[in-house]
Order: C-alpha cells, then sequence, then structure tokens
C-alpha cells in the first residue's frame, strides 16, 4: 500500500520514465502476442472464404454443362438472326416436356452401359428420344414398354450418335468404347482439336431441336490405321456410373 501511494504521489516525469520503460522491457513479448491474433483473425478469414468458394463436383459439373449449352444456343440463334433477320423464332425448349425417372437398375462396365428407369409409353416416352442428366445428354432410349424405359448410355459400344466438336460444323459420328466414354473418328488432321473442346450432341428432328453438351474431348491423337484423321476420346459430360436420376427429351408432347 506504500508503495502505491508512494508511485501515485510521485511526479508526472518520474512515472512516465516508468511506464515507456515498461513498454521497452515488454515490447517483443506484446508484439508477439499481437501478431499472433492478427494471423489468426487472417487465417480464419481466409477458410471462411475458401468454404465459400468450394461447391461440390456435381454442381460444378452441372453449372459448367449449363454454360457450355447456353453458349451454343446463343450461337444458334445469332446465326438465325444473321439469316432471318426481322423474323421471330421460338425459345429453345418451347413445346419440350422432361419426364423425370428414377433409376431402377443400372449395367455399366467394360462391356454395357445401360439403364432402366421408372418412365414409359404412359408417360410419353419412345424409343430414340434423348435423355438428359445434369444439363448434358448422357444416353438414347432404346427399348421401351407401358411403365419402363431402357437406355443406351453414350459409353455403350452399341451406342451411336451425330455429334459436333467445338466450334465445327461437321456432323460426325460419336461411338461408345465400353470404357465410360466414346470415340470420334474420322475427323481431319486439318482442324485443330484440343483437350477439353466441348462435344454437342447435333439436333436431331422430332427429337432434339438445338445441339447440347455430351462430353469434352479427353485424347486426341494420330489414328493407327489412317495418320490423316484424328482418333478422339470423349469424356462424358457427368458421372454416368453414379447417376440415379435422369430427364427423358419429349419433343411436341400431346397434351
Amino acid at each position: 500500500m506504500l508503495a502505491g501511494l508512494i508511485f501515485f504521489f510521485a511526479p508526472p516525469k518520474i512515472t512516465n520514465k516508468f511506464q515507456f520503460g515498461f513498454v521497452r522491457i515488454f515490447r517483443k513479448p506484446l508484439s508477439i502476442g499481437r501478431n499472433f491474433s492478427l494471423s489468426a483473425s487472417r487465417l480464419m478469414a481466409s477458410e471462411q472464404s475458401i468454404t465459400e468458394d468450394v461447391v461440390s463436383r456435381e454442381r460444378y459439373e452441372k453449372l459448367h454443362n449449363h454454360l457450355a449449352n447456353v453458349t451454343e444456343w446463343l450461337k444458334q440463334e445469332r446465326e438465325k438472326v444473321e439469316k432471318l433477320t426481322g423474323l421471330r423464332d421460338r425459345p429453345v425448349w418451347k413445346g419440350v416436356d422432361f419426364v423425370l425417372g428414377e433409376v431402377i437398375a443400372a449395367s455399366v462396365n467394360g462391356l454395357r452401359g445401360e439403364l432402366i428407369i421408372n418412365r414409359g409409353e404412359k408417360d410419353g416416352l419412345a424409343k430414340n428420344q434423348f435423355i438428359l442428366a445434369n444439363e448434358s445428354i448422357v444416353g438414347t432410349i432404346f427399348k421401351v414398354d407401358d411403365r419402363t424405359a431402357q437406355i443406351k448410355l453414350i459409353s455403350d459400344p452399341a451406342s451411336k450418335i451425330a455429334v459436333k466438336i467445338a466450334q465445327f460444323n461437321m456432323d460426325r459420328i460419336m461411338q461408345g468404347d465400353g470404357n465410360s466414354s466414346a470415340k470420334v473418328q474420322l475427323v481431319p488432321t486439318k482442324y485443330k482439336i484440343n483437350i477439353g473442346d466441348i462435344v454437342y450432341a447435333q439436333k436431331r428432328p422430332g427429337f432434339l431441336s438445338t445441339p447440347v453438351i455430351v462430353g469434352t474431348v479427353a485424347e486426341c491423337k494420330s489414328d493407327d490405321e489412317n495418320p490423316l484423321v484424328w482418333d478422339i476420346t470423349v469424356q462424358p459430360a457427368c458421372d454416368i456410373k453414379s447417376l440415379t436420376d435422369v430427364a427423358a427429351i419429349v419433343m411436341n408432347p400431346q397434351n
């Protein structure tokens, strides 16, 4: 108590020197604590930012495929406007129904790529209709009865659909290779094909009114038998092995 009273009544010059001395002695420990606090705050803010920016793989694929489709649709509409200036055209999906179906059986292996869904003729489904999942074409219907439909995935060796690659307006056939991917052949090497180029299912009257993404180029090399053409491997635009539900594209549905 006596020491406190002495310090309290001491002249300011003496007490100031004592305070400055205390600061000089404990400057490093205080600065370490302050830096640690700032670093912790920054780390927490960084982790929160990373958490907010990360999305699931399925969500990323869906957004990527949607962007690819919209880009191609805008290109198609721009070409129509250039040819038919002043004429109105219907929106891409006008007059189209999407019949949702759950996968009740699947066979996805090296020899086959097939699904069975719980929708059939009574729901408006028919042979050769395209199947959509995560905004991308994953196959076509090859057999249908009243309540179920069998789907041939684009990876099945028996699957053959007309496609176009990136900005090149050339129809080529894409065939499944039985290895969860597909092949596009007979593309001349004069075309510059890059890894990651988008592959679209070509429009087909009565079944598909506009190109829709099916996958991306995963590999492009000269064909072993004919070096003048490319041997192109296409990776599906979504994980076809984990599909649990799909949508059939029904053009001009009956009311």
